[in-house]
């Protein structure tokens, strides 16, 4: 069981300093989301050796390791240059990987939920292309489905990984997606159930229920404009049934990776990290 930190609030810090600060926290792992001098979000990676020499020596300073990195590309794009150019920088982030010694890397679908056949043939394709890359150079790899992606509903989703049959191509739950994952229902039991052994890695923040039964709960302007909408807050401040969410994970011995990903509170953002450490790890290292 590894609890990690995204440290998405801290992306204004350097490397360094960002390492320093989640062990400061009490974190023993980092999960690198997307930031601008490493890999950011959508366009080619901005690191060279130098850089990747310069992280590794700021983990093993702090004494914090890393358990995997989010790249984010448009792998599932209906615009084949931009899914060419996405393969292109997928090879270049799997040997990012290898070089940082980490054989982990977790993503999106990505793509749009209003052309869903397209998006997925196109991520079928991109998969055909780096199935390969990854099997030779041994990374592992965790997907999840986000809001607006082709596939936002979880038991799709792990059906679409299930079908390529292979141990290391797995299921990552994200708990802020969770009303998306089912239609609002938030059966959070059922769907971790479902994702069984292919489950192997969870997103930790709290939402509200976008999808509950009044329409204007969220109004969003210009009235009719696709958008999806969803939080990453501090446990507690959103609808998500935690006594289920937890209680399920103990009942199926989860024992993959929970990172803490909470996005809202970049006024405060120890505060939420630090609160959010001791509730994962009393409910999940107990």
């Amino acid at each position: 069981m590894r609890i990690a930190l995204d440290p998405y609030m801290y992306r204004h810090l350097p490397l360094g300093k960002m390492t320093d600060k989640a062990a400061e926290l009490g974190y023993e792992y980092i999960e690198l989301s997307p930031r601008e001098d490493f890999l950011p979000f959508y366009k080619a990676p901005r690191v060279d050796r130098a850089r990747i020499k310069a992280f590794r020596k700021a983990l093993g300073d702090s004494g914090v390791q890393l358990s995997s990195l989010l790249p984010m590309y448009h792998w599932a794009a209906a615009d084949e240059g931009l899914r060419v150019a996405a393969v292109r920088n997928w090879k270049r982030a799997i040997q990012i990987a290898v070089e940082m010694d980490c054989e982990l890397v977790n993503t999106e679908f990505t793509g749009q939920s209003d052309n869903p056949l397209v998006c997925e043939n196109q991520f079928m394709r991109s998969m055909d292309e780096l199935i390969p890359e990854f099997e030779r150079e041994g990374i592992k790899l965790d997907i999840q489905a986000h809001p607006y992606d082709f596939c936002e509903r979880n038991n799709e989703s792990v059906d679409i990984i299930r079908g390529f049959d292979r141990d290391w191509i797995n299921y990552l739950y994200a708990a802020p997606h969770t009303f998306f994952y089912d239609d609002g229902k938030g059966d959070i039991a059922s769907m971790l159930k479902y994702a069984g052994s292919k489950l192997s890695h969870l997103i930790i923040a709290d939402t509200y229920n976008h999808k509950a039964s009044s329409s204007l709960r969220y109004i969003v302007n210009p009235p009719g404009v696709t958008a999806t909408v969803h939080q990453h807050l501090d446990i507690g401040q959103g609808e998500v049934d935690w006594t289920a969410f937890f209680d399920t994970l103990r009942e199926i011995q989860f024992d993959g990776i929970a990172t803490v990903s909470v996005f809202a509170w970049e006024d405060r953002p120890d505060e939420s990290n630090r609160m959010m450490l001791e509730r994962v790890s009393s409910e999940l290292c107990r």
